[in-house]
């Protein structure tokens, strides 16, 4: 799984170059305005709400002896959990929302790797795609935040705290990666066939999720490169992990 780690952040190497050979840019307008816009919403509400987390958490320590201590940890971890909240709806709002405007990108590609332009796959409509990318994402918010809650408590365990930071943005990278590669198998499978198939190639999801991630800390201009980014490293490794499964012989792209 290390090695496919590696393979799905390297394919963000070249992109750039890629989507201006493509002239894919102009597909990516309308999603690119989905995520400025939603970033600013959600962070906005999360800003808000982080002293309140804060209080609450708080609450739990009824002793006298060491109560600011507790309470700046109280504070830290509710600045912490919305974050990390935030940061899960942020990114499955504008992968399902976006999913119509990406589908169409991932084809673009596809075909030029393949170098047919008459692709054999699954027509959908506008609001299939649609559906498809809030019915992905809503499937994998639920399950990432199934998950993310019990590792938030870990924050209250000293030393295992460090891993489980780790563990957590994996997690993240790996819902990150599952949503980008969907724009691709949306044409290929149905969608629990898609679920298997992630599954099978997670290493590739989180690999390419890892960058996901990290180009969010860049303020502003990660919020609005992030989609164009990881969805042309994730299609261009989803098509060759495809062109794998059909064809084992085959060599990479």
């Amino acid at each position: 799984m290390l090695k496919n780690i590696v393979i799905g952040i390297k394919a963000y190497f070249g992109v750039f170059g890629l989507i201006s050979k493509l002239k894919l840019w102009k597909y990516f307008a309308v999603p690119m305005l989905i995520s400025f816009v939603t970033a600013v919403a959600i962070f906005g509400v999360a800003y808000g709400l982080s002293d309140n987390m804060g209080i609450l958490i708080s609450k739990i320590w009824i002793w006298e002896w060491g109560k600011n201590t507790f309470i700046t940890i109280s504070n830290i971890l509710g600045a912490l959990i919305i974050i990390v909240i935030g940061l899960i709806l942020f990114k499955h709002i504008i992968m399902a929302l976006s999913a119509p405007f990406m589908s169409p990108v991932s084809e673009k590609i596809e075909a030029y790797l393949t170098g047919s332009t008459s692709l054999s796959h699954r027509n959908t409509t506008f609001l299939q795609q649609l559906w498809r990318g809030i019915r992905i994402n809503g499937r994998n918010l639920f399950m990432e935040l199934l998950l993310t809650i019990p590792i938030l408590l870990l924050k209250f365990i000293p030393v295992v705290n460090i891993f489980s930071t780790v563990l957590l943005f994996l997690v993240q990278s790996y819902y990150a990666g599952f949503g980008n590669m969907d724009y691709t198998l949306e044409r290929h499978f149905r969608y629990g066939e898609s679920l298997k198939f992630v599954r099978q190639h997670r290493g590739l999801a989180i690999g390419n999720g890892i960058v996901f991630i990290s180009l969010l800390i860049i303020p502003l201009i990660g919020v609005i490169l992030v989609l164009p980014l990881s969805v042309t490293a994730a299609s261009l490794k989803t098509v060759e992990a495809l062109e794998l499964k059909h064809n084992p012989n085959a060599t990479s792209f």
